[in-house]
Parts: C-alpha cells; sequence; structure tokens
C-alpha cells in the first residue's frame, strides 16, 4: 500500500490535470475562431474580434483571461490555382500553470523553471469577406 498509493495519487491527478489542460488549450482554439469570425466580416468594429475573444474566454470560465494576449493580423491565405486572398488570423497566447503537478514538480526540480507556467498558443486564420 505504501509504494502503490504515491503511484495512484500521481496518475489520477496526472489524468486531472492534463484533462484540465485539453480543456483550457479547446476554449483557447474556440476562442480564436470566434475572434476570427468577427475579423473576417466586412466592417468590424473596432476591438470587436477582441472583445469577442475575451468574452468566449469569459464563458470558459478561464481563470487568469486578463493576463492572455490577443493578436490580430491582416495576412493572405492560398485559394488554390496560384491565387491568394486577404485573410485575418488571431492569435491567442494564454500563461496554464498546473494546479498540482507544477509545485510539486518545482519543489522537486529545486529552482528550475520546470514549475513555473508555460504559454498555450491558438491560432485561427480565415478569409476575409467582401462586400
Amino acid at each position: 500500500m505504501a509504494l502503490t498509493l504515491p503511484l495512484l495519487l500521481l496518475v489520477s491527478v496526472s489524468i486531472f490535470e492534463f484533462g484540465r489542460a485539453y480543456q483550457t488549450w479547446e476554449v483557447l482554439t474556440n476562442a480564436a475562431r470566434e475572434g476570427a469570425r468577427v475579423a473576417v466580416l466586412p466592417n468590424p468594429g473596432a476591438g470587436a474580434a477582441e472583445a469577442r475573444v475575451r468574452s468566449y474566454m469569459a464563458s470558459g470560465q478561464l481563470a487568469n483571461r486578463d493576463a492572455a494576449t490577443v493578436n490580430i493580423a491582416n495576412t493572405q491565405v492560398d485559394i488554390g490555382g496560384g491565387g491568394t486572398a486577404s485573410a485575418s488570423r488571431v492569435t491567442v497566447s494564454y500563461p496554464f500553470e498546473f494546479m498540482v503537478l507544477q509545485p510539486v514538480a518545482g519543489l522537486v526540480a529545486g529552482g528550475s523553471t520546470l514549475g513555473s507556467a508555460f504559454n498555450m498558443t491558438a491560432i485561427a486564420e480565415m478569409r476575409n469577406e467582401t462586400q
């Protein structure tokens, strides 16, 4: 029991932590898609795409969403046959931190960056609509 219980707890906590990380990544990916969808509209309001991204992150219940960075850029996409079209790319970066695994890793590693937060990034690119 003394040997297997810590391993069982480590596996259980890891499953929960990586499940939470995957859920956060899904929210970021969908938030980037929502922002790109607003950015490709013919006349989006100033800051409308970023507001939509942050709104989606709020509804996804991301705790530290104010620390996220949202970058909206105009770009070109290949539409086949050598042609290109204007597009919008939304990049969302979010500092993610494991609740249990990172503090434990920081204790074990002894001062390394193993226990620090890392940035999750999601990118969505869509072709602009024309009037």
